[in-house]
């Protein structure tokens, strides 16, 4: 069992930056790859960026990429999403989320097995 908490989320201008935190719970965080996802009124639930147990592999939504960074820190059983050069269309609830190793498409949400309560992110223009 993993219990995810998100934090850092906020309202910030276009072109601002956050950085999101997730922290886990349980002493097998490290058998864990992570994700987030972002979840915007009206729209389904969107893929953001992944990362494997060990951070050897990061991958990331087209929309994203090179304005965010995922990265983790094992030793504090904690996952950061990075968010530079926010626009409004960044705006969204985001999400964190562990998968088994070998669960299949890390860019799936279905191969998701724990989530947290998300984290509000507004980015006005």
């Amino acid at each position: 069992q993993v219990q995810l908490v998100e934090s850092g989320g906020g309202l910030v201008q276009a072109g601002g930056s956050l950085r999101l935190s997730c922290a886990a719970s349980g002493r097998t965080f490290s058998s864990y790859g992570m994700g987030w996802f972002r979840q915007a009124p009206g729209k389904e639930r969107e893929f953001v960026a992944a990362i494997s147990w060990s951070g050897g592999i990061t991958v990331y939504a087209d929309s994203v990429k090179g304005r965010f960074t995922i990265s983790r820190d094992n030793a504090k059983n904690t996952v950061y999403l990075q968010m530079n050069s926010l626009k409004s269309e960044d705006t969204a609830v985001y999400y964190c989320a562990a998968r088994r190793i070998g669960a299949g498409d890390r860019s799936s949400w279905l191969n998701y097995d724990y989530w947290g309560q998300g984290t509000q992110v507004t980015v006005s223009s």
